[in-house]
C-alpha cells in the first residue's frame, strides 16, 4: 500500500509555524546582541571624555594627567604671584619712574611740538601704572618681599650721565637725544614684559605686561618715523 501524501493544504499551517518559532528566535538572539554591544560601545559622558593634559608638579612631586577642563581650572585657580610677578613689579616701577622724569623735561626743552605731545601721551600712561603696580604689591604682601637687583642690570635704562646730558640740552638738541634715549627705554620695558610673561604665573601681572608691550612697541613705531 502506497504511504498516503500530506497535501499542500495539510502541510502550511506546521510550515508557518515553525518559520514563525525561527523567525522569534533569530530576531531575540540579534536584540541581545544589539543590547551587549550598545552598552560596549556607547561613548563616555563629555565629563570623563575628552584629551588629557599632563600637568606639571611642583617641585618633588611627580605629574598628573588632567582633563582639558580640569587644567583650564587649575590654571585659573592657580595664579598665586612668584618670584618672577614681583621682579617685574618692583623694577617696572622704577624703570617707568625714569621715563615720567624724562618725560618731564620735554615741555620746556623740546623744540617739536610732536615730541612734546608724545612725552605727554607716555607720562598720561606711565603714571598711572606705576600706581596700580604699588597697589598690586601692596595687595600681595609685595612689601616684605624683598626683590634685590641692580639698576644697571634693567634693560634699557638710561645712565646717569646720559641723564644729565638729557637735562642739559635744549631745542633740537634734546629732541633727537630724548627720542634716541627713549626709543632704547621702550625696548627694555618690551624685553622686560615678555620675560615675565615666560617665567612668571600671575594673571594681572601678565595682562600688565601685555598692555606694557601693546602699547610700547606703537610708540617705538611713532618715534622711529620723527
Amino acid at each position: 500500500m502506497l504511504p498516503r501524501r500530506t497535501s499542500r493544504a495539510s502541510r502550511t499551517p506546521r510550515t508557518r509555524r515553525a518559520l514563525l518559532a525561527v523567525a522569534s528566535l533569530t530576531a531575540a538572539v540579534l536584540a541581545l546582541g544589539a543590547c551587549d554591544s550598545g552598552s560596549a560601545s556607547t561613548p563616555k559622558s563629555a565629563g570623563t571624555s575628552g584629551p588629557s593634559v599632563i600637568a606639571p608638579g611642583k617641585p618633588g612631586e611627580a605629574a598628573e594627567t588632567l582633563s582639558a577642563a580640569d587644567a583650564a581650572k587649575r590654571r585659573g585657580e592657580d595664579d598665586s604671584p612668584n618670584t618672577a610677578d614681583f621682579a617685574y613689579a618692583r623694577m617696572m616701577i622704577e624703570h617707568h619712574t625714569q621715563a615720567l622724569e624724562m618725560t618731564g623735561l620735554a615741555a620746556k626743552q623740546a623744540a617739536s611740538g610732536q615730541v612734546k605731545r608724545l612725552a605727554a601721551r607716555i607720562a598720561a600712561a606711565q603714571g598711572p601704572e606705576i600706581t596700580t603696580m604699588k597697589a598690586w604689591l601692596t595687595a600681595h604682601g609685595g612689601d616684605k618681599r624683598a626683590t634685590e637687583h641692580r639698576h644697571e642690570a634693567m634693560p634699557g635704562m638710561a645712565t646717569e650721565a646720559q641723564l644729565k646730558q638729557l637735562r642739559a640740552a635744549r631745542g633740537k638738541a634734546f629732541d633727537t637725544l630724548f627720542l634716541k634715549l627713549m626709543i632704547t627705554h621702550h625696548d627694555g620695558a618690551i624685553s622686560m614684559a615678555t620675560d615675565v610673561k615666560a617665567q612668571g604665573n600671575n594673571i594681572q601681572i601678565e595682562e600688565m605686561a601685555d598692555d606694557v608691550i601693546a602699547q610700547q612697541t606703537s610708540e617705538i613705531s611713532r618715534m622711529r618715523e620723527m
